[in-house]
């Protein structure tokens, strides 16, 4: 597939139209980047321009990799009325998304506490495979979690309005139908909420050490020095079980819809039909499971923070700045070949980007853009940007998510051997806590493109622009 490829400026590439496309494919990314994307990648780049209903173009952004059905990184529309919903284009970790939450705290804040926090942080997180929470709900109540969202969680204490005004879509899709959930993805995931989960999912304290818009960064409440905390996790096996189950479906469908594929992994129907429909209310349910898990994290780490430095809630300062999601699909309006049109953006290891002046940003940000949260590795670093307008022009309002692997986690696995990824994370000054080495070594920095190489391409496609960058202090992993 890289021979079709046509450089159209520094940071966008085209695969043209051809065979059975029904629009371009277009990737945001540098030579160097570009130099590391797998084929097979750029093919389902091109397969996913076959969807019927899709619009302007296929999609990835800089952290690009080879995915299931589409790549990680990719960004499709179709339209709402006559096209389809494909849960290959949103992925199997439902609402996989990431927090950052600001404080009032400094370096020197938790010089010599750093472990007592550390220790703090992963007693009140549960985390790793299979793991499970201090909440055990019926399915009954589970249900009025992925009616409500966050809503739950801050009606249950955990939390407060404002951390609902800082979250994407204010931590619920409306349209959510618990009853479109199976009972096996309801019994996986009656013990998961709250919990962390395993592989690339972590919560992390970092400090604020570079800031390129301080106009920007104040905005947001960030400042040089500050100690910060990210947050990133997804639906847990509740939402793999919604993708699950409704692959399946989607399937056997393709014949009764007359849609033909070059990937089944693809699998779609209409969105106005029965089973495209009844996707997107189990879609939404896990979705806003996911953000109550996120919300509900938040708050236990706060309970950490204040346990370990034995400081009050209004000391500590602990305030979200954002939460997005970025694998998701959502109903949205966008300006396609001159006329307002409501489409399904899938966005799969993509963030949304909504510019200055967009209604659905909370009135904060209204001025500045949406803020862009890109989590690194645990070795480097993660970055802050803003939208900007030419996101909504050309990429329906998305941007990239995070590093993007290098690594297969079995090669990485294979690298590390002989190893201590841990101590060499400490000499760095990093502490990590884990429920397994293995993750430690699946997760290792090496495993992932240098973040800051998708966050230049991201800003030369004027996408979205830098604000601030964060470094890892204290990580906890799965």
């Amino acid at each position: 597939m890289k021979e079709k490829l046509r450089k159209i400026s520094p940071f966008k590439w085209e695969i043209p139209k051809h065979g059975k496309m029904r629009v371009p494919g277009i990737i945001y990314a540098s030579e160097e980047i570009m130099e590391t994307v797998e084929d097979g990648a750029l093919q389902q780049v091109a397969n996913a321009a076959t969807l019927p209903g899709i619009v302007k173009a296929s999609m990835a952004m800089p952290d690009i990799h080879y995915g299931y059905g589409l790549p990680i990184g990719g960004v499709i529309a179709t339209d709402w009325h006559e096209g389809i919903v494909s849960p290959g284009g949103v992925g199997f970790d439902i609402n996989c998304g990431v927090r950052l939450v600001r404080s009032n705290l400094t370096l020197k804040d938790i010089q010599g506490k750093k472990e007592a926090l550390l220790n703090a942080l992963f007693r009140k997180i549960p985390t790793g495979v299979g793991s499970t929470g201090k909440l055990k709900l019926s399915h009954s109540q589970l249900r009025q979690v992925l009616a409500e969202g966050s809503y739950w969680a801050v009606r249950k204490g955990y939390g407060t309005e404002e951390d609902l005004q800082a979250t994407e879509s204010t931590g619920k899709l409306p349209w959510a139908d618990p009853s479109e959930v199976s009972t096996k993805a309801l019994e996986r995931g009656k013990d998961q909420l709250g919990t962390l989960g395993s592989g690339n999912h972590f919560a992390e304290v970092q400090v604020v050490d570079e800031i390129y818009d301080e106009k920007t960064a104040k905005e947001f409440g960030l400042e040089l020095g500050m100690i910060t905390l990210m947050i990133h996790t997804g639906s847990r096996g509740l939402g793999h079980q919604v993708a699950t189950d409704f692959l399946v479906i989607m399937e056997r469908a393709l014949s009764k819809y007359g849609i033909w594929l070059p990937d089944k992994q693809l699998a779609c129907a209409p969105t106005q039909s029965k089973e495209g429909k009844k996707y997107l209310g189990a879609m939404a349910s896990a979705a806003n499971f996911a953000w109550a898990n996120r919300q509900i994290i938040m708050h236990w780490a706060r309970e950490a923070f204040s346990e370990a430095l034995g400081m009050s809630c209004e000391e500590l300062g602990l305030a979200l700045i954002y939460d997005h999601a970025h694998n998701i699909v959502k109903k949205e309006e966008h300006r396609v070949n001159g006329r307002e049109t409501v489409l399904a953006v899938h966005r799969k290891g993509a963030t949304r980007a909504f510019p200055p002046g967009h209604e659905e940003l909370p009135p904060r940000y209204r001025k500045t853009g949406q803020p862009v949260i890109i989590p690194g590795d645990m070795g480097r670093y993660s970055f802050l940007l803003v939208a900007t307008p030419r996101a909504m022009e050309e990429t329906f309002g998305s941007s990239c998510h995070g590093a993007g692997r290098l690594m297969s986690r079995h090669k990485a696995i294979k690298a590390a051997r002989g190893r201590s990824i841990e101590n060499e994370l400490k000499r760095e000054g990093i502490l990590v806590r884990s429920a397994s080495r293995k993750t430690v070594m699946e997760e290792m920095p090496e495993a992932y493109k240098d973040v800051s190489l998708v966050v230049e391409a991201i800003e030369g496609a004027a996408i979205s622009r830098k604000v601030a960058r964060m470094r890892p202090l204290l990580v906890i992993k799965g």
